[in-house]
């Protein structure tokens, strides 16, 4: 790894020209694993500088020439696996295990699904019979913003990245400053792979410096983040001033409908998807609503697998939950657990405070609340925890009305049989996304959300198609294409 503490600009490891020391704690031991730099205005200008600079050739550069590259960076990628796997287990308290085989590939699944999607994109395009000398073409919006979280860096980084370089665009990424040594190691790979200087930059920072900086500069067109809701909307007003497109992937508060007729490990499924990543994910299944005539006993099969979801050190390899990622985050979602049993709702299990046998680390027990109504806090709140709700509904109509009554709008679930059933609340749920009997959505499939949860499409076609500009050209010669 670089000199933490160095930003990557215009194809070159430099120290910062405005840098602030700035501790990276492991949240398995609370201790300080590294020491980047927080940047300032000159960083931010000269990477931006960088970008523009760049972005004046590699804009024209063709699709074969990026196809090229990104399979090399796909290369280099798969080579650093497992340089990623402890970066990202270190600094965010994935278990190695996890971090192994699935924090890491992410990464290398979102390059393999860009590279199908740009094998197939056309960026000219006729308008159609009716105007055989129109064109639509589409074409990279110019210099982006990037700002990713902690929770999925690679995920993030190469839903942002990939897209950008595949279509022509130069940028500025600025990672999680809690998780930040696996983007180093990727800005790393993009020198490897020999993206040209420039394209990419990295300049490390907290939201309200280096962040607030991006999206208010006049150098930058469009601003992707992937965050809370509360910095979506900041950013978005920030970035007013310059009127450039913001792309945003926020928070959620998954609904998962399980009806009587669900498949027996529906319950199991849905509660260890809830506590998968520490329940650090925003498409996290959090709010379970079960049919009445089924809920006594999908109540005891979530105690009983929360009970049994062991946690331990993101360092030892194994299936349990790591810590949460901060003391921040720890003491958040601590108040909110406190805040159901305060608000009446039934704790079968887990609770407030370490598990047994933790006495540091940001660790929290996997935690189950029964008899939730949807008015209650723990309903309401992302808490980007392991924590579970569960709700009871009568008929399919109040599930509807349960699942939708939330300011987010990013992934719901239903587990039922009935096909038509499931078809029908597919169409009603008012979700960028509905996954049902624990079938993931496929390869290149768009990730985004409605309401609070954001705007814009990331992954596949869509995620090309939100880095670029839409051209519309009439008298076009098709003989001199």
């Amino acid at each position: 790894m670089p000199n933490t503490t160095d930003f990557y600009i215009n194809g070159q490891w430099v120290a910062p020209q405005a840098g602030t020391p700035f501790d990276v704690i492991n949240p398995s031991t609370e201790e300080v694993c590294a020491t980047i730099s927080l940047g300032g205005q000159a960083d931010v200008d000269a990477a931006v500088a960088a970008a523009r600079t760049a972005f004046e050739s590699y804009a024209y550069t063709s699709k074969q020439e990026r196809l090229a590259l990104l399979n090399r960076v796909l290369e280099v990628y798969q080579a650093r696996s497992d340089d990623m796997a402890e970066a990202i287990s270190t600094e965010m308290g994935a278990p190695i295990d996890m971090a192994r085989s699935s924090q890491a590939p992410a990464g290398s699944w979102h390059i393999n699904n860009f590279i199908r999607a740009l094998e197939e994109f056309e960026f000219e395009r006729p308008l159609g019979k009716h105007a055989p000398n129109d064109r639509i073409i589409y074409e990279g919006v110019g210099v982006v913003g990037m700002i990713t979280p902690w929770n999925w860096p690679m995920n993030q980084v190469t839903l942002k990245v990939i897209p950008a370089l595949a279509t022509g665009c130069t940028m500025v990424l600025k990672p999680s400053e809690i998780a930040p040594l696996s983007s180093l190691i990727f800005a790393q790979i993009l020198d490897e792979a020999g993206v040209p200087a420039g394209v990419f930059n990295l300049v490390n920072g907290d939201g309200a410096g280096v962040g607030s900086m991006m999206t208010s500069h006049p150098g930058i067109d469009a601003i992707s983040f992937t965050g809370s809701t509360r910095a979506g909307i900041a950013i978005s007003r920030n970035a007013a001033e310059t009127l450039k497109p913001v792309h945003l992937e926020l928070g959620g508060k998954g609904a998962n409908i399980v009806f009587a007729d669900a498949d027996e490990k529906a319950v199991k499924r849905g509660a260890l998807h809830c506590f998968n990543n520490t329940g650090q994910s925003c498409n996290a299944p959090t709010r379970m609503l079960v049919e009445r005539s089924y809920y006594d006993e999908a109540v005891e099969i979530a105690a009983a697998t929360a009970e049994k979801c062991t946690v331990g050190l993101a360092s030892e390899p194994g299936r349990h939950i790591g810590p949460v990622v901060s003391a921040a985050q720890y003491d958040k979602i601590q108040g909110l657990i406190e805040t159901g049993i305060e608000e009446g709702a039934r704790l079968v299990a887990g609770g407030p405070g370490r598990p047994e046998g933790f006495n540091r680390g940001y660790f929290v027990r996997p935690t189950v609340f029964a008899d939730v109504n949807n008015d209650m806090t723990i309903a309401r709140e992302e808490i980007f925890g392991p924590v579970l709700s569960i709700i009871p509904f009568a008929d399919e109509a109040e599930a509807l009305k349960i699942a939708n009554d939330t300011e987010y709008g990013l992934t719901n679930y239903v587990q039922t049989q009935d096909g038509a059933r499931r078809n029908r609340l597919a169409r009603h749920l008012r979700s960028g996304m509905v996954e049902m009997n624990g079938q993931s959505r496929g390869a290149g499939s768009p990730f985004g959300g409605m309401k609070k949860s954001g705007n814009g499409r990331e992954g596949g076609v869509w995620g090309l198609e939100d880095f670029c500009e839409v051209k519309a050209v009439s008298g076009w010669s098709p003989d001199d294409a």
